[in-house]
């Protein structure tokens, strides 16, 4: 069976298409099964929407759920839709994500750090007139805070967990035990990590996270879904078949999706 569990739209003001378009290019793709998984609000804002190309208004935020439920059964017996949202990751408010997303039917929530030391993750200019052991320590703060949201119980995914080198692909090669680390918590909290094939889209050119994350989450015994990340209709499912022969590669078994926050077992 094939899915893809990350998915946005219109709402987040950075995705093109309805949440229609995208389940329509699920079933044009084969999918089984498709998560929608729009950016989530910030909700500890004082402001109905912060950073309106980033992400949905508080007040979209019951409209969007009631949508996806509504076509959930629009769907049902042609594709499975599943409910989902990829929250941004606070540790200073995690308390108030929780208790937002527990007011909903949702079949999983994707963690994902967007935001390192108050910097986005994408931002070039972050890396610029650093010393080697700078970049060291931004990106240990960076794991960090995966780590965090791995532990925070809120999570049955993290979304892209090396994008910080989307458009630093030298971040890959800055020496630091931090990713064992990482990788050792998410597999003892028993949770999963997509591989999210966007990263083609991005200066680094390859999926997140590359190769020798992959092998290293093997090696630790980590659980892994997919997800396209499409931001276009067009991308839904994309490099599926690659990334599901590369993961057999690499020695994985199976990979997982959520329904009802319930793990459902896929075999490779």
């Amino acid at each position: 069976m094939k899915f893809d569990l990350h998915t946005h739209h219109e709402r987040c003001g950075h995705a093109l298409g309805t949440i229609r378009d995208y389940i329509e290019a699920g079933i044009r793709h084969g999918l089984t099964v498709i998560g929608i998984s729009d950016h989530s609000p910030y909700f500890a804002s004082d402001v109905d929407r912060e950073q309106p190309g980033i992400a949905m208004a508080k007040s979209e935020f019951s409209r969007y759920v009631e949508e996806v439920l509504k076509l959930k059964q629009e769907y049902s017996g042609k594709i499975d839709v599943l409910l989902g949202v990829e929250s941004d990751f606070f540790p200073e408010h995690a308390a108030l994500y929780r208790t937002m997303y527990e007011q909903y039917p949702f079949d999983y929530i994707i963690g994902s750090v967007h935001l390192s030391g108050g910097v986005s993750i994408f931002n070039k200019k972050r890396w610029n007139g650093l010393t080697d052991k700078q970049k060291i320590e931004q990106k240990e703060l960076y794991y960090d805070l995966i780590q965090q949201s791995a532990r925070s119980g809120i999570f049955q995914i993290l979304g892209h967990i090396d994008a910080m080198r989307g458009f630093y692909p030298a971040f890959a090669d800055i020496p630091t035990e931090a990713v064992d680390r990482t990788l050792a918590i998410i597999a003892e909290q028993d949770i999963a990590i997509e591989i999210n094939t966007s990263g083609k889209t991005k200066d680094c050119g390859g999926w997140y996270p590359h190769d020798a994350v992959l092998e290293r989450a093997h090696h630790f015994g980590v659980r892994v879904t997919f997800g396209s990340d499409a931001h276009k209709p067009e991308r839904v499912g994309d490099d599926w078949e690659l990334v599901r022969a590369r993961l057999k590669e690499i020695g994985f078994k199976e990979w997982v999706y959520f329904k009802q926050k319930e793990r459902q077992i896929v075999p490779l």
